[in-house]
């Protein structure tokens, strides 16, 4: 059952904590390293046209600053499905160390019906 996806990016002046509110610190916000999780666990996927994923759940650890310019390796597993409902092992790391880790889960959703329950159409 399990499908991994590994995706490298580069910290850049946006991703920092002083750039997005997030602290006041010139290091990888949490919030980009959160995202970066989510974007892994989505290149998992492979949906049917019109079908997309939305994230429902995020318990991650941000356990080791990144400065700027390093080099962060993404890294998402499918460990469950149940229907609809996704749980994904999700990790980040800067060399070998492990910087953040936890558990994310996503739901699918057919595309365009949740986006006219979401604005009331």
């Amino acid at each position: 059952m399990s499908k991994t996806v590994t995706i490298e990016r580069i910290v850049e002046r946006s991703h920092l904590a002083s750039q997005m509110k997030s602290g006041s610190l010139d290091v990888l916000a949490t919030p980009q390293m959160i995202a970066w999780m989510e974007e892994a666990s989505c290149q998992v996927l492979d949906l049917e046209e019109g079908m997309t994923s939305v994230g429902t759940l995020m318990q991650v650890s941000h356990d080791k600053a990144s400065p700027l310019g390093a080099k962060i390796r993404i890294v998402s597993t499918l460990t469950e499905q149940d229907g609809r409902k996704l749980k994904f092992h999700v990790e980040a790391c800067q060399g070998d160390a492990c910087i953040g880790k936890g558990e994310h889960e996503r739901f699918i959703v057919q595309a365009e019906k949740f986006l006219k329950k979401t604005y009331g159409q």
